[in-house]
């Protein structure tokens, strides 16, 4: 886990962030949640960040993944998702939920780390969303 209030750290998140989503999603607020960053040597190269979950009762939301395409294929995605998972245990958390549009290799990401698909009670993002879910108990 990385002190996201850092500047540099917060910089580094945001330019991460844009390479990985483009223009396809704002950059969210760094000061909220807990934040990770990968490294491939000395270059960060992939991040993820887990917030109290706002749709699902005593849950983490994982919020925001990113992996630089070059690194694509090795595991990034799936270990940050551990760590997350981790963070979520010592809190006490009960699971952790997301969702995914239009993103397979996300998909395909949260089946190979166990997360299951759930409807939620209020949907949250678009109507075609997967929404995962994984228990922590």
């Amino acid at each position: 886990m990385i002190d996201a209030s850092d500047d540099d750290v917060a910089e580094t998140l945001a330019d991460l962030h844009r390479l990985t989503f483009l223009d396809a999603a704002a950059i969210p607020d760094f000061d909220l949640g807990a934040w990770w960053l990968a490294y491939y040597g000395d270059d960060p190269v992939a991040f993820a960040d887990v917030v109290p979950s706002t749709h699902a009762r005593n849950c983490g939301y994982f919020s925001r993944v990113g992996v630089l395409q070059p690194h694509w294929g090795r595991g990034l995605q799936l270990r940050l998702m551990r760590a997350i998972e981790a963070r979520g245990r010592h809190i006490g958390w009960d699971g952790i939920v997301s969702d995914t549009t239009d993103n397979n290799f996300s998909a395909n990401n949260f089946i190979k780390a166990g997360y299951r698909l759930f409807e939620p009670e209020v949907p949250w993002a678009w109507s075609h969303t997967l929404y995962w879910r994984r228990s922590l108990r």
